[in-house]
């Protein structure tokens, strides 16, 4: 008999006489009632075992992660909590099970406990509705830019581009390390290398990105990024996924427009399509938020947040503006700001992107016209000369979740700014003719998925919301 998910079992409009279900136990109880769960949906279906007709050597293996495929008659629930169970006429157990070493047992594990058991934590209530919430919001992504008529393009993953200019890539070679090829001058002769020159693991699919905008007019990428920046923090991961769309004649406010309809959007399909999964882990959030002091605790729950954004029109306020206001607000005056703000020029940091989403204008903001010396080289220029056309989302509780800016379209003045940043202009040669052929106006920005997710979720620490988390000292499963 073809097994049926649990999920739709649970949503049935009739009992069934004969039903198939495969799973995994999450508790046995009595020698009697099986709480089996397949991934299909948070809830479980509970089992009623016959056990004076199971054999004993069958109901001694019904234990704790065990895979069963059970069979009997979907039926009225005789207890509270769900409207059908299942009457099991045979219980079949599908592979070994080894009670005692099974981590996962039916208790409340910490979150670094389950870190470490990566590749089991996804059989977690907690972790099942964070994978299913993050599948939805890929298959959300997609939908979005496939609807309003985008492009998907693979960008390379191996790249000798540092699109950000920062530096922190991983590099990719083939060369013995222990006796690698050197030059007269012993440097290393990348020359002889698999790929004949020095590559890289790529830190954004951008650069590439604009070369398709420039022929296909409106594109988007979404795929692995990697960084190697020697970060520790709830904030950082080494492989992440990044979304990031590029689209010719737009211009930064096209783009703001853009940002904002996207991720209202994406966060809008979350919230119609999860509301079991995210109600669970709204629970889990309160709970959570019970064990802070007071004055630490959010002022929203987690629907709450998501609703936030949705039903409020995101603030356009300048990097200027923004600075005068965190310059006069009251915690920098006493303070109470780790970084205080004291001069035009300063890198926003998260506790003042919050400050100014949370207390000053009580919805997103989008800051926009960064000074140039802290944002990126391919950023135009405005007439000022002094700051880009560089916008960044800020969200409640996370801050920046989008940073993007109009492309500097201008050859001569790109050039320049490659040369005052020490950018070998021989590297990008490519990117450099897209701006010698029929340049035009384009923008685009990067959202970081995981980002996304932590939001989306009310998860507190990044390595929670990717399957297998890569971090410092840290590749393991």
């Amino acid at each position: 008999m073809k097994h049926t998910k649990i999920k739709d079992l649970l949503q049935s409009n009739t009992t069934i006489a004969s039903v198939n279900v495969k799973g995994w136990v999450r508790t046995f109880r009595n020698n009697q009632f099986i709480a089996l769960n397949d991934g299909s949906t948070l809830s479980n279906i509970q089992c009623v075992v016959d056990f004076e007709n199971t054999p004993e050597s069958i109901l001694k293996r019904i234990t704790t992660g065990a895979a069963l495929s059970v069979t009997g008659s979907l039926s009225e629930s005789q207890g509270a909590g769900q409207k059908y169970e299942i009457q099991a006429t045979s219980v079949e157990i599908l592979g070994d099970s080894d009670a005692e070493k099974f981590p996962m047992q039916p208790k409340k594990h910490s979150l670094e406990f389950l870190r470490e058991n990566a590749h089991l934590r996804v059989r977690t209530n907690a972790f099942g509705a964070i994978m299913r919430v993050r599948s939805v919001l890929s298959f959300a992504v997609h939908r979005y830019f496939q609807e309003k008529g985008f492009v998907y393009v693979n960008t390379p993953i191996i790249t000798g581009a540092d699109a950000e200019g920062a530096g922190e890539m991983f590099q990719v070679t083939s060369l013995d390390l222990n006796h690698p090829p050197r030059t007269e001058d012993g440097q290393i002769n990348y020359k002889e290398d698999f790929f004949g020159k020095h590559t890289n693991l790529t830190v954004s699919g951008q650069l590439e990105g604009e070369t398709f905008a420039m022929a296909l007019g409106q594109i988007y990428t979404f795929g692995p990024t990697f960084r190697a920046e020697n970060s520790n923090t709830s904030r950082h991961l080494a492989e992440f996924w990044m979304i990031e769309p590029e689209v010719a004649f737009n211009d930064l406010d096209d783009n703001m427009d853009l940002a904002e309809d996207f991720i209202k959007y994406v966060v809008g399909y979350a919230v119609a399509h999860c509301a079991e999964d995210l109600k669970f882990l709204e629970t889990r959030l309160l709970d959570e938020e019970k064990q802070k002091p007071q004055a630490e605790r959010s002022e929203m729950s987690l629907l709450e947040k998501l609703n936030f954004v949705l039903e409020n029109n995101f603030k356009r306020v300048s990097y200027t503006e923004a600075i005068d206001i965190l310059k006069d607000s009251t915690p920098n005056k006493k303070k109470k700001f780790q970084y205080i703000i004291d001069q035009w020029g300063a890198d926003l940091q998260s506790e003042h992107e919050r400050f100014l989403v949370e207390k000053h204008f009580k919805c997103p903001v989008i800051l926009y016209d960064y000074p140039a010396n802290i944002k990126a080289f391919y950023m135009r220029l405005n007439e000022d000369g002094k700051t880009v056309r560089a916008m960044d989302i800020l969200f409640p509780g996370i801050g920046e979740i989008v940073g993007g800016s109009q492309r500097e379209e201008r050859h001569d003045v790109l050039v320049e700014k490659m040369k005052a940043l020490g950018i070998d202009e021989e590297e990008l040669w490519w990117y450099l003719d897209t701006r010698r052929f029929g340049s035009a106006v384009h923008s685009g920005f990067g959202l970081g998925f995981e980002r996304l997710v932590l939001f989306v979720t009310g998860m507190t620490n990044i390595r929670d919301v990717i399957p297998f988390p890569r971090t410092p000292q840290n590749a393991e499963f």
